[in-house]
């Protein structure tokens, strides 16, 4: 009997001290801010998906030349996808604080960010670099 008002009391300090240890979360109107932006991020990603084909074809052709103009549609397209993806998400999940904290999904945050710099990717080594020969052990004895 001793035990289980023991373990009783125990229980009762541990549920009423968690609130005291309790941070002050955000207030209201600032959640309501960040998912009526969320809301809106979602929609305008929706709306917008399309603009990635060319803007990737543009990002390809001006980083890797020629190329760009067979890997730039095709990269745009999966950019395109993914982002008509995140912004559905977005849309649909507008209330639930996640990833981080009403945080982006996807970076840039719209499509007509990240146009400015330059991305450079590293290539890879196409030609073979000979060796330098290695200078011949002298021989003893000699």
């Amino acid at each position: 009997m001793r035990t289980k008002v023991t373990v009783f009391s125990l229980l009762l300090v541990m549920v009423f001290a968690t609130s005291s240890f309790a941070i002050e979360g955000q207030q209201p109107e600032a959640i309501a801010e960040k998912m009526a932006f969320k809301l809106v991020r979602g929609v305008t990603n929706v709306a917008t998906s399309i603009v990635e084909i060319p803007k990737q074809s543009y990002l390809t052709v001006r980083d890797r030349g020629a190329v760009g103009y067979v890997v730039g549609p095709l990269k745009g397209f999966g950019m395109g996808v993914y982002r008509l993806f995140t912004g559905l998400t977005e849309t649909v999940f507008f209330a639930v604080p996640q990833p981080g904290y009403y945080d982006p999904m996807i970076q840039p945050e719209f499509v007509w960010e990240g146009w400015e710099a330059k991305r450079v990717e590293p290539r890879a080594q196409t030609v073979a670099v000979p060796a330098e020969p290695a200078e011949p052990a002298e021989k003893k004895g000699d």
